[in-house]
């Protein structure tokens, strides 16, 4: 099959033939329709970011495409199946605190290396090899949808935040970081979001179109920001910080101050956190 193979941190990608990959007990092979490419994926192939990822490696978190192979275990998954495949990758031998990875793009802690190097390789190829669990059916789907199918990866970790933090249709949710990529698929589920002052004028860039969201520039004062956003009848709210990690917590610990107990609101705060941060 042919791949798109990063060889060593820093080097260009390099598309090649390789091997097709094998199946296992407790896998699947998909052939690849779509994938994405993170906004931050030449800081993590420059070595940058310091990610956990050991070149040789193909590249890719995630993907969308059709089922090729099933396990023995397999009961409901069958060929042609189409799937969203999720990079993220747990070990199966501790249920309650698992090593995590994120396949095709880092191994998250030294603890997840032997998991990594196992689940080696991403979506940039042909075919992709994944755990069985991490193939979840999409029903029947337009080829040509496919792309757009990906950003699911986008919309599901902030949402994963909004159901840690037992959001409910109706609530107020501030999010912290909404022009970021994971923040953008934060907007996409919410009416309003909090962005730096200076990304306010490039919003039309980031989310074309969108007019549903009521984005708030932060103040030079941010607590004042919160505050105004979360002013009004007593009533639940929720704060979703979805910043890079190489932003400082300060604007995360003005909006956990923004609604204080004694305000009558209900504080419940969620930092989205990737296995690489």
């Amino acid at each position: 099959m042919k791949a798109a193979v990063l060889k060593a941190l820093g080097s260009p990608l390099a598309v090649e033939t390789v091997p097709d990959p094998v199946l296992g007990t407790g896998e699947v092979i998909v052939d690849v329709s779509a994938t994405k490419v993170l906004a931050y994926a030449g800081d993590v192939f420059s070595g940058q970011r310091r990610y956990l990822l050991e070149p040789p490696v193909i590249p890719g978190a995630g993907c969308i495409g059709r089922v090729r192979q099933v396990g023995p275990d397999a009961t409901e998954l069958a060929v042609g199946d189409w799937v969203f495949c999720d990079p993220t990758v747990r070990s199966r031998d501790n249920a309650q605190g698992p090593d995590i990875i994120l396949q095709g793009l880092t191994a998250g802690s030294e603890a997840g290396l032997p998991l990594q190097r196992y689940f080696h390789d991403g979506a940039w190829a042909e075919q992709m090899r994944l755990p069985t669990e991490n193939a979840t059916p999409i029903g029947a789907i337009d080829a040509g949808d496919a792309g757009r199918w990906c950003a699911m990866g986008t919309l599901l970790v902030p949402y994963g935040g909004f159901l840690a933090a037992g959001l409910q249709a109706g609530e107020t949710v501030l999010v912290n970081g909404a022009t970021g990529g994971f923040g953008e698929g934060g907007d996409a589920q919410v009416d309003c979001c909090v962005t730096p002052g200076g990304d306010l004028a490039h919003l039309s860039e980031f989310v074309p179109g969108s007019g549903e969201a009521d984005f708030q520039a932060l103040a030079s004062n941010r607590r004042q920001t919160f505050r105004r956003i979360v002013s009004g009848p007593p009533n639940e709210w929720a704060g979703i910080g979805a910043r890079a990690p190489s932003s400082d917590a300060s604007s995360t610990s003005d909006e956990v101050n923004a609604g204080r107990p004694d305000d009558g609101w209900v504080r419940r705060i969620c930092r989205i956190k990737g296995a690489g941060q």
